[in-house]
């Protein structure tokens, strides 16, 4: 057992203490994991676009002072009443969207929407007692989407804890607690392109680049990436994206490019960006009769997705998408 098991211990952080402003280091003290809950030690921590999101408070509630990342590595220091799944360690990774593996959701092979440990934004503090296990000076600091991994320690929902191999190196499988399962999984398991098909990528980050790795997997014959940066267009070849179409270079919308591209649309289209403009390009994109478009990116809280009903009738299909599955993508 973990020397510092059952005590209060006090590490760095980097604390949001107002929306858009620079994180602070801040001392801060981090209360002994409850029942079914898991203190880690966060040995790598990237950064998610989302966590700029959120912390721009674009997101549906702001809620500050806050600890945000969530995709990271870490090894278990202790673990609350009633967790058999993990020990003192074990290493990890936490994921935002978790499993009490009881509710229907988890039980059914079509979501991974977990009644208890779905993700949400608006919670800042802990399922157990309601109350936050980050605290300076008495101050109760909020979690974020049940991770804060921008912090040395942090205590997560056992159910939001993936247990992986001690011999994979953290600072590198740590993005697949997050962004490389979003675009990875979003293809394979949503998408789900036919060998041969052609699939659109919208947005070529860690996510897209994903996205097309699941297609490519797939054994789609035409990967299309749409970014609006073109530096990124070499570095997506290497995950089997064959051609490129940047919005900028043309004077038509993007879904009439790809559709002239591929005689009518793609197969499968799979939006990474979080542009609501980008989510209707995609949707608009896929070919009538059997197309598929799923969304993933975060939109603005505000935005409205607008389509002609046509669009859904002459039989496009949309879906989204929250991290579906971890388990089947790591």
């Amino acid at each position: 057992m973990s020397s510092t098991a059952g005590q209060v211990i006090r590490c760095k952080a980097a604390v949001a203490w107002e929306a858009g402003k620079p994180l602070v280091m801040e001392e801060v003290d981090v209360a002994p994991p409850q029942a079914m809950e898991v203190r880690v030690k966060i040995l790598f921590t990237s950064l998610c676009h989302t966590d700029v999101y959120f912390w721009e408070a674009k997101g549906q509630t702001p809620l500050f002072p806050r600890i945000f990342g969530h995709e990271a590595g870490g090894i278990v220091e202790s673990v609350g009443e009633g967790v058999t799944d993990l020990e003192p360690g074990d290493h990890v990774l936490p994921v935002f969207t978790g499993e009490c593996k009881e509710c229907r959701h988890c039980k059914s092979e079509e979501s991974n929407m977990c009644d208890l440990l779905r993700i949400n934004t608006d919670r800042g503090v802990m399922l157990n007692d309601g109350k936050s296990r980050f605290s300076i000076r008495g101050q109760p600091i909020y979690h974020f989407v049940g991770t804060s991994t921008f912090s040395e320690y942090t205590v997560v929902h056992v159910g939001c804890l993936a247990k992986i191999n001690p011999a994979a190196p953290l600072d590198k499988v740590c993005v697949l607690s997050c962004g490389i399962s979003t675009g990875l999984g979003a293809t394979l398991n949503v998408a789900k392109p036919k060998k041969g098909s052609s699939v659109a990528i919208f947005g070529l980050g860690a996510v897209g680049l994903a996205a097309a790795e699941g297609a490519r997997i797939s054994g789609a014959s035409r990967i299309i990436g749409v970014d609006l940066n073109a530096n990124r267009f070499d570095e997506a070849k290497k995950f089997g994206v064959t051609e490129f179409v940047n919005p900028k270079d043309h004077d038509k919308p993007v879904h009439e490019v790809i559709a002239e591209m591929t005689n009518g649309g793609v197969d499968r289209s799979v939006e990474c960006t979080g542009s609501v403009s980008a989510m209707i390009s995609a949707f608009e994109c896929v070919h009538d009769g059997w197309g598929v478009a799923v969304l993933v990116g975060v939109p603005n809280k505000d935005d409205a997705f607008k389509t002609h009903p046509m669009n859904v009738l002459n039989e496009r299909t949309l879906k989204g998408t929250f991290l579906r599955k971890l388990q089947a993508a790591l």
